[in-house]
């Protein structure tokens, strides 16, 4: 469900501000269903493909976080829309998710590892946004992709606490398999799926991981040498379908869009 204007459904992966809070019994279910024995094999680049489960607790898995109003963030449970994760910058201060997140004035925070209400690395405020001018122009979903700086906390930078992944624009889809991480909206703690994406267009990719639903907009597609090489989002803001997902490829605006907003020449 995507969360900026328009009709929605339960089936998009962004959101609107009305919780559908009527879906958590569902997705407890469904997670119920699957082992997070094999999501631990996939955060090493190995195990089955294809497969939903429960993300393990791991240095990497930190790395993703959920994004919240910052009006929400004294009670944080049942109250996150997107997805977002730490990405390396020279200032150690940057995380990536889909622009349709990002879409709107309003003061967001992100929650790095987040889980059940709990923010075990803090709670950081979203300074600035990088948008691409094709999104801010036409909400070309070519251009569904987004940067934003954090404020410090505690005389830390976000990078400091959990690490980031490298951005990496120009990887050929499907090079290798990937692991999407990402925070279902009814659900409490993160999923995973490692999967090898496919094109779908010269300018979108796709990876079939069943149950990401909405929520997981902005959750990043990490290949084995810990790059981020997509961005749940893009086509039809990342899919009119739960079991097939979509990012943008990552090309020139994209990397253009990483240097801007990592202040790197």
């Amino acid at each position: 469900m995507k969360r900026t204007s328009g009709t929605p459904s339960p089936v998009h992966h962004g959101r609107p501000r009305a919780r559908a809070r009527n879906q958590a019994l569902f997705v407890g279910l469904m997670l119920i269903a699957v082992t997070s024995a094999s999501v631990a094999a996939a955060d090493d680049g190995q195990g089955p493909l294809g497969v939903t489960a429960v993300a393990s607790v791991t240095p990497l898995s930190a790395r993703v976080g959920a994004l919240f109003d910052a009006g929400d963030a004294g009670s944080l449970r049942g109250q996150h829309f997107c997805t977002a994760s730490v990405v390396h910058s020279p200032d150690r201060n940057l995380i990536l998710t889909a622009a349709h997140c990002l879409a709107d004035d309003s003061d967001l925070v992100f929650v790095p590892g987040y889980r059940d209400g709990r923010a075990p690395y803090g709670k950081w405020k979203v300074e600035k946004r990088f948008l691409p001018g094709g999104w801010t122009k036409d909400e070309d979903e070519d251009s569904d992709l987004a940067f934003a700086v954090l404020a410090p906390l505690d005389g830390q930078e976000v990078e400091d606490r959990v690490g980031g992944n490298r951005f990496a624009a120009g990887t050929a889809t499907g090079a290798t398999a990937v692991t999407v991480t990402g925070y279902p909206d009814s659900a409490e703690e993160p999923i995973s799926c490692l999967n090898r994406p496919s094109e779908h267009s010269s300018t979108q990719q796709r990876i079939d991981c069943p149950e990401f639903t909405s929520g997981t907009s902005g959750s990043p597609w990490v290949n084995r040498r810990r790059e981020v090489v997509g961005v749940l989002g893009g086509h039809e803001m990342g899919g009119s379908t739960a079991d097939t997902s979509y990012s943008v490829a990552f090309g020139t605006e994209a990397d253009e869009l990483y240097r801007d907003a990592a202040g790197d020449p």
